[in-house]
């Protein structure tokens, strides 16, 4: 009778552990693989913009429904006004992934005029909203112009820049015109008292000027300049200067600063791993001031739990990702600059965003980019989506690939059997 030999001690946890090595490097081959494929900036871009579009009116409808109630006597009033912008942003979206990019560069100044235009009627004309005078009357419809002119700045120094793409070693043209035409963006909106639109302005400004290659002693002046800035901004408005002074620790000042703070907070930690489920929250009934717009990403938590929040952030970051590939890929100096800056603005806006929401930056009034209520935040977000998906697509390798397909659909259909009717 032969005599069985044990294996060492151990060696089943070695060979488990070498099969998990080989299943993670085989997952990580594939997704490598995956990413690498021609169209994957496409589809992330694609997918992620959708989801995130999803996921916010699903959200809007869940934070508005009380307030809704209450002051329209219909829970869906809200909701239903955000699905009319979504029905118009979508079309602009889809005609900006489509517009060829020289029609885009040509609208590059007329764009920044007009929301240079529409801002100075703000500033003459605005209608004060929440201490701010940052809205203009346009019939039966308000919009805010400052958020247009995110996009339009962006599209305006970008189509500058790749003018300018041999010159930009030279400190005079990295700044001329573009620095100046952003200040002048930036004080009208700071005319209305709009601090975080503001912020949100020069941030675009600082990275605009980082991706075209500006000295870091630029950077250095610029930061020092904009932070004193923004200092003497909020110690001249008391509400502001309370603010900042009580967002470290809302609770300190509960019944006033650091009410919302405070019951965003609540929220976030409510809601758990998972959240108590969509519809579930309890600060949406009147304790959270603003919770379809600015606070949303605290609904969320509540509702979804720290995964919705870490999905709706791991999005964000997949379109930044997406986008930045493209960016890097590019030969044409205008979609470079134009994606980095888009980037920059809807990346930054989240931060910001979130940062306020989680109380580890002052509450500003930003609201979350896609997905928070506001047809004037939402529209030229999607035309901006719109324009990287259009930029993706137009990628060599990915055009390539999305002509290869339509002629296999074409061939197959012309492949197809035909009927003889004489049978």
């Amino acid at each position: 009778m032969p005599l069985k030999v044990r294996p060492p001690l151990g060696a089943g946890v070695v060979a488990a552990s070498q099969g998990v090595r080989h299943t993670v490097a085989g997952g990580w081959r594939a997704l490598r693989e995956a990413v690498d494929k021609p169209l994957s900036s496409y589809y992330l871009l694609l997918g992620a913009s959708a989801l995130l579009l999803t996921i916010g009116l699903i959200m809007v409808l869940s934070a508005s429904s009380v307030r809704s109630y209450i002051v329209y006597d219909d829970s869906y009033a809200v909701v239903k006004r955000q699905l009319m912008w979504v029905a118009l942003g979508l079309p602009a979206a889809w005609v900006a992934s489509r517009v060829p990019i020289r029609h885009v560069r040509r609208l590059a100044y007329p764009g920044f005029l007009v929301a240079l235009v529409l801002l100075g009627l703000v500033a003459r004309f605005g209608v004060v909203i929440n201490g701010n005078k940052n809205w203009l009357a346009l019939g039966p419809v308000n919009i805010q112009p400052a958020e247009i002119a995110k996009l339009a700045i962006v599209l305006w120094a970008a189509n500058i820049y790749a003018h300018k793409e041999r010159r930009l070693r030279e400190l005079h043209h990295l700044l001329v015109p573009v620095v100046p035409g952003l200040f002048a963006i930036i004080a009208l909106v700071l005319v209305g008292r709009d601090l975080g639109t503001a912020l949100v302005l020069a941030a675009i400004l600082l990275g605009m000027l980082w991706v075209v290659g500006a000295p870091l002693r630029l950077f250095g002046l610029s930061l020092s300049v904009l932070g004193v800035a923004a200092v003497a901004l909020a110690a001249t408005d008391p509400e502001r200067l309370n603010r900042i002074t009580h967002f470290t620790d809302p609770f300190k000042d509960y019944t006033d600063a650091g009410w919302q703070p405070a019951h965003g907070l609540y929220a976030l930690s409510s809601g758990g791993w998972f959240g108590q489920g969509i519809g579930a929250s309890t600060q949406k009934w009147g304790d959270l001031p603003e919770a379809h717009t600015d606070f949303i990403f605290a609904v969320l938590g509540e509702e979804l739990g720290l995964v919705g929040t870490l999905l709706v952030v791991a999005l964000f970051f997949t379109i930044a990702y997406a986008a930045i590939r493209v960016a890097l890929s590019t030969q044409d100096p205008f979609v470079r600059y134009a994606t980095f800056g888009i980037v920059v603005w809807l990346l930054g806006q989240m931060i910001i965003n979130v940062g306020m929401v989680i109380a580890v930056l002052p509450v500003i009034g930003i609201p979350l980019p896609i997905v928070s209520y506001g047809g004037s935040a939402l529209l030229p977000s999607l035309v901006a989506l719109g324009l990287l998906i259009g930029f993706a697509r137009r990628e060599p390798e990915a055009a390539a690939a999305l002509a290869a397909r339509r002629r296999d659909r074409s061939a197959g259909l012309s492949a197809a059997p035909s009927y003889d009717r004489s049978r």
